[in-house]
């Protein structure tokens, strides 16, 4: 019996092609894991009306953990479209099936490592290493939405708001709403996973990132919980910035940050920017993390024009399987692939076509394997 149950999620479009770089170099390294495939994704949607069915739910809570591809998510009205026409007017509704799986596991702690490896030249700057941590269940990607709005919905909020009687005029039918709800707890949860991170790798400061002049309410609790929990690890400085300020001190003066903490779109945002100054997406991994159970996944997303070419960059998938061994707590393993990835990028002998070569994800894969 293998000593690891990791469920296999390739997903749409690259997710199969990055999956397969991760699998030569886990073979290469000898992880005694037992790979079980899932479905989910968009043509499962496509055929089944739920893109993240129950029985991939039940096989994942038989596994240690999941490595996770990429995925296809399109808006409301698009994926009504691509239904199949024997599933139309049967109440299928399209959610996205990675939000589901974070709310589902719990999996409440986004980290996203931005790493700059020497010699890569997509680099903004050489030795730029920041973690940020985002809150994965609640924010903004919450889901909790209306378009059109329900008069019930509206009613309520009316009676108890002076600023929505200015949208009544446009007609219910004509707004959406998008709900931000954050709780004390969660907002505790990922303070608090943030500095712990810092106090174990010996980081300098850890900076709450949010629009508390503005969302002053949501905005304002996190602000107050991060100041709470700062209390409680007074050799790190706790700092506050507001997300647009933040966009832009990140781009003029990077080495300034170390840990960066925020709900869940503005850490989405955040990670993306921080990704683009180690050399983009193609360098970007992360774990979802909960208590007893984790899902790894690059942050790129499922680009369906290259699906198949083995054309994208497997870089953070394999950084993002990296994260996966450290969490099993094979951090030997770790250590050796994340060597191994540095100095490919360090020789440069092999590129994909983001790095101005012409490599495959597999090639890069195969060479990662052979400095094992």
């Amino acid at each position: 019996m293998a000593k690891y149950k990791i469920a296999w999620l390739p997903g749409d479009g690259v997710g199969n092609d990055v999956m397969e770089a991760a699998k030569i170099v886990l073979d290469a390294l000898k992880l005694d894991a037992e790979y079980i495939h899932g479905d989910i994704g968009w043509e499962i949607w496509k055929h089944e009306g739920d893109p993240f069915p129950r029985r991939t739910i039940d096989m994942m809570k038989t596994t240690d953990c999941a490595l996770f591809g990429a995925i296809t998510s399109k808006p409301k009205e698009e994926a009504f479209e691509e239904l199949d026409e024997s599933l139309k007017g049967k109440g299928f509704i399209y959610f996205s099936p990675i939000v589901r799986l974070r709310q589902e596991f719990d999996l409440h702690t986004n980290l996203r490592p931005c790493k700059a490896y020497p010699g890569n030249p997509l680099n903004f700057k050489e030795g730029i290493d920041l973690v940020i941590f985002r809150e994965n269940t609640e924010g903004m990607y919450g889901g909790v939405e209306f378009h059109p709005i329900p008069e019930a919905v509206f009613n309520v909020l009316d009676d108890n708001h002076p600023k929505m009687k200015a949208f009544k005029k446009y007609g219910l039918e004509n707004l959406a709403l998008s709900t931000r709800i954050m709780s004390r707890q969660k907002c505790k949860n990922i303070v608090t996973q943030a500095f712990e991170f810092a106090k174990k790798y010996n980081r300098k400061s850890v900076t709450v990132v949010d629009k508390p002049n503005v969302l002053r309410e949501t905005g304002g609790l996190m602000v107050r919980t991060a100041r709470e929990v700062a209390k409680n690890y007074p050799d790190i400085p706790l700092w506050e910035t507001n997300i647009d300020a933040q966009t832009m001190w990140l781009l003029k003066n990077p080495f300034d940050y170390d840990i960066l903490v925020a709900e869940n779109m503005f850490g989405d945002i955040i990670s993306d920017l921080a990704a683009q100054l180690v050399g983009g997406l193609g360098f970007a991994s992360s774990a979802n993390i909960g208590d007893n159970y984790a899902v790894f996944e690059p942050t790129h997303g499922s680009a369906p024009k290259y699906a198949g070419m083995y054309k994208v960059n497997p870089i953070a998938m394999l950084l993002t399987s990296k994260l996966m061994l450290e969490w099993l707590g094979e951090n030997t393993m770790a250590k050796r692939l994340e060597d191994s990835i540095a100095l490919v990028i360090k020789e440069g002998k092999l590129k994909t076509y983001d790095m101005g070569g012409s490599n495959t994800s597999l090639e890069i894969a195969q060479e990662v394997a052979g400095k094992l």
